[in-house]
């Protein structure tokens, strides 16, 4: 019982209290940065470097619905353009909020409607679907649960069955097996019910976009409420999209 109370003492509060303002260290990658100045000679290298093609040119956007947020872009521009802060908050309602350009000061989420805060506001009861990932995704939406992050202190939990949940998070790129898996998943899903895309995966294929073994059908013809980019995503970046969403204080 010693040793028990000797190792908490050491390791301290484990609590993220204020999941707005958490302090992250300096590596860590966020809401890139683009300064406002011109490419050195018609510089490519950002473009060439960059593994999913998620960087365009005159002038320059990052795409963070491609982007795995590795740091070859900013390690590989002359002019230092690029930087990634540590800014966590990336969630977006619509893809198009993900076009990251020299005006981007922060990506926040368009609240959602009445309808949605009078049936999720106060209760959120969510299914994971791990459509074909890494488990790099799945791995973070876990960490949700333990007592760092602690999510259900916001009335969002995660449930096992798809009867019992509002809505579906839908991790990895979709692929053929798991198409059908996924249609009945959210098919189970009493209405109204949300979808929201986690990962570079689940919202533009990832590093898999071009395989001919992904089958993305689902997403064409299903709404989706939240795109949340990283690879993966931080817990915290998770937490702050659903509560800009709907509008909770944190």
């Amino acid at each position: 019982m010693k040793e028990v109370i000797k190792v908490r003492i050491l390791q301290g509060d484990p609590i993220v209290h204020d999941v707005r303002h958490a302090q992250f260290p300096p590596l860590y990658r966020g809401l890139p940065s683009i300064a406002d100045k011109p490419c050195f000679d018609n510089c490519r290298k950002c473009v060439d470097v960059c593994p999913t093609s998620a960087i365009e040119l005159n002038p320059v956007r990052i795409n963070l619905g491609l982007c795995v947020f590795c740091p070859l872009c900013e390690e590989t521009c002359p002019e230092r353009i690029i930087h990634f802060t540590n800014d966590y908050h990336l969630s977006a309602s619509f893809e198009e909020q993900l076009i990251v350009t020299k005006e981007t000061n922060k990506i926040t989420p368009e609240k959602a409607s009445e309808k949605i805060k009078k049936y999720f506001g106060k209760s959120l009861k969510l299914r994971q679907i791990s459509a074909g990932g890494c488990n790099g995704c799945e791995l973070e939406l876990n960490a949700l649960s333990n007592v760092n992050f602690d999510m259900g202190r916001y009335g969002i939990e995660f449930v096992a069955s798809p009867r019992h949940a509002d809505g579906v998070v839908l991790t990895g790129p979709i692929t053929k097996n798991m198409t059908k898996a996924t249609d009945i998943c959210f098919e189970a899903v009493p209405h109204p019910k949300i979808i929201i895309l986690f990962g570079a995966c689940a919202i533009s294929g990832g590093i898999f976009q071009n395989s001919d073994q992904i089958e993305r059908e689902f997403l064409m013809k299903n709404k989706i409420d939240l795109f949340i980019p990283g690879c993966p995503p931080h817990p915290l970046t998770f937490i702050n999209g659903l509560l800009d969403w709907l509008d909770k204080k944190g």
